[in-house]
């Protein structure tokens, strides 16, 4: 192969990859998302509609096996109890895929519901549609979203905070920042985070 087949080939490689890149970093910020009807643990569905009088939301879509998604259970009960109060409620949505994950299906988000005395809608994303529509792509990825002209818009989305393991330890609470900015009608200041988690894989 010739210099120029090199440079070439070279030039074709590095053009896919910040392809890749630039699709990998395409943020859905500042998006309106589709409103949704999803079965909720306690087995009526629940939509964004159902809540007439709430200022935004909190959206999480997590699981039952991801052992990262495990450490924010509490947390997320913690942050229902304060914001719904507020107008903010939290809502958890489980995507992933259930024929490789037993333990994610839908009786066994209603076992964990119960185990961890769930105070928020825990909700069956079977056809992974909603988790499309979010872009989601790890458990946990959360969401804040907020309502504008009848509209539902992505104000920040990515990591729940900043330390999984140690909740005392945690420094950035990146979603509880997102919620009291825009409660205080200010600007969200960091509006997005890599999230960490299990990869949501979808059904093709």
């Amino acid at each position: 192969m010739n210099n120029k087949s090199y440079i070439r080939q070279a030039f074709t490689i590095g053009f896919a990859l910040l392809t890749i890149m630039l699709l990998s970093f395409t943020t859905i910020n500042n998006k309106a998302v589709s409103d949704f009807s999803l079965l909720n643990v306690d087995g009526n569905n629940v939509s964004l509609k159902d809540f007439p009088d709430a200022k935004g939301f909190i959206v999480v879509f997590t699981c039952n096996h991801c052992p990262f998604a495990k450490l924010y259970f509490q947390r997320l009960n913690d942050m229902n109890a304060k914001y719904k109060a507020l107008g903010v409620p939290l809502i958890a949505i489980s995507s992933t895929d259930t024929i490789n994950y037993e333990e994610d299906t839908y009786p066994k988000m209603i076992e964990k519901a119960n185990n961890e005395h769930i105070n928020y809608p825990y909700l069956f994303d079977g056809n992974q549609i909603v988790a499309k529509n979010f872009a989601a792509q790890k458990t946990p990825h959360a969401y804040v979203i907020w309502k504008e002209d009848g509209k539902w818009i992505v104000k920040y989305n990515g990591a729940i905070d900043d330390n999984g393991a140690e909740p005392k330890k945690v420094k950035r609470p990146f979603v509880i920042q997102a919620v009291d900015a825009l409660l205080a009608g200010k600007e969200v200041e960091t509006k997005e985070v890599k999230s960490i988690g299990c990869q949501i894989n979808f059904r093709k």
